[in-house]
């Protein structure tokens, strides 16, 4: 069975930086697009970034310019660093990953960014 296994979360002042990780292991190999999530309690989950295979990137317009997506050289593996974090970014990060070799949508369990001072 596929699994994502995030890691990075934690807490930062207003300002301040975190890069999470996503590996998929479990058979995944062809991994397209990857990227990450976020949810506030009481809202949808919604897009932060994805990135496919190609590199080709698309962020949600409130992160752009500060957040960056990048993928390991296995492809099996997602990173998001996130720079000037503001109170508002404050969410759980879920890691997505479409894998095309089983045909299905993935998620992890999830990495909570706290931002506060």
């Amino acid at each position: 069975q596929v699994q994502l296994v995030e890691s990075g979360g934690g807490m930062v002042q207003p300002g301040g930086s975190l890069r999470l990780s996503c590996a998929a292991s479990g058979g995944a190999f062809n991994i397209n697009p990857m990227g990450w999530y976020r949810q506030t309690p009481g809202k949808q989950r919604e897009l932060v970034a994805v990135i496919t295979t190609r590199g080709e990137a698309n962020y949600a317009d409130s992160v752009k310019g500060r957040f960056t997506i990048s993928r390991g050289d296995a492809k099996n593996t997602v990173y998001l660093q996130m720079n000037n974090l503001k109170p508002e970014d404050a969410a759980d990060y879920y890691c997505y990953a479409r894998v095309r070799n089983f045909a299905k949508d993935f998620w992890g369990q999830g990495t909570q960014v706290i931002v506060s001072s």
